[in-house]
């Protein structure tokens, strides 16, 4: 498992191969890509764009606890549901679908559901903290949200395809 470091503008940001070729991974470097409309990140490599998401701790104690996400911050958070969602379909075939209802200061819900099966569902706060530690953090919870959406489908399987 190689490990480099990347800066961009931020404290280095270690880089796990291993978690840049997850497909969760893929997916979220990809919608990253797709946001991009004016190509100005076109050269950047996908630990790069995904440099963002990462937050050390050191970072994570100079934000205050209480404070409004800026825009930047709720585009990076409704882009990792929707790659939640996109590999739930691309696993199981039934289109996933992110629901997100925060308010102007951070708190509120986050649900995915296929058909009439709600697969996730969580209460959010402090959204202008979002992010993971390192890249292997945000694979594994991609993942594991990916995994357990995909129990839910396998054990409902006919309220999801309703």
């Amino acid at each position: 498992m190689k490990k480099t470091s990347i800066n961009t503008g931020t404290p280095d940001v270690k880089v796990d191969e291993a978690a840049l070729v997850t497909p969760f991974v893929k997916c979220l470097a990809r919608l990253v890509r797709a946001q991009d409309t004016y190509g100005s990140q076109d050269r950047a490599s996908d630990a790069e764009l995904l440099a963002h998401f990462i937050i050390t701790e050191e970072q994570r104690r100079e934000i205050p606890i209480i404070g409004d996400p800026g825009p930047d911050v709720m585009l990076r958070f409704n882009i990792f549901y929707t790659a939640v969602a996109l590999s739930i379909e691309a696993r199981t075939g039934l289109v996933a679908s992110p629901i997100t209802m925060i308010s102007h200061e951070g708190f509120g819900r986050v649900l995915l559901t296929t058909g009439r099966l709600v697969v996730f569902s969580k209460t959010v706060r402090d959204i202008h903290r979002f992010g993971f530690a390192t890249l292997r953090k945000l694979a594994e919870a991609g993942a594991k949200l990916v995994d357990d959406a995909t129990a839910a489908i396998e054990t409902y399987p006919e309220v999801a395809r309703a």
